[in-house]
């Protein structure tokens, strides 16, 4: 097989490769923990075990299943008339623009003639089936 680099340089990649593969299998090995626990298993250590974190505004889930999540905060008066300007600005821009594409848009040509109902096409599966010959009664095998 040709390679681009000169076999040396391919040997010293290789080597370099192969040491640092080696090199993190045994830091891998001396940062183990001596022992391993159990899921379920209670730490031997009081150091590892950590304290259990309080938190102030921590509700069970079962709670908030129970009775619903909390209300939404009060707003402010002024939070209520933004919120009620930004609306009807929606508003008024949605009316501006139906009222630019009706004016935008050409008029519809009225049909001359009355729709016709589409019909469904037929039915040919029964046609097919009349053509097809019963199979025998006895197969023969």
């Amino acid at each position: 097989m040709t390679w681009s680099m000169p076999r040396p340089v391919l040997q010293l990649v290789a080597g370099l490769l192969g040491l640092l593969a080696a090199a993190a299998f045994a830091l891998g090995v001396i940062n183990a923990p001596h022992r391993g626990r159990l899921p379920g298993e209670k730490p031997d250590s009081a150091a590892s075990a950590g304290a259990a974190i309080e938190a102030e505004e921590a509700t069970p889930l079962s709670t908030e299943r129970i009775e619903g999540p909390p209300p939404p905060p009060e707003l402010t008066p002024e939070e209520k008339a933004k919120l009620e300007a930004e609306a009807k600005a929606k508003e008024e821009a949605e009316a501006a623009r139906r009222a630019e594409q009706a004016a935008s848009a050409p008029a519809s040509p009225t049909p001359t003639t009355p729709a016709q109902p589409v019909q469904p096409p037929a039915d040919r599966v029964g046609d097919l089936l009349d053509g097809v010959t019963p199979p025998p009664a006895d197969p023969p095998f």
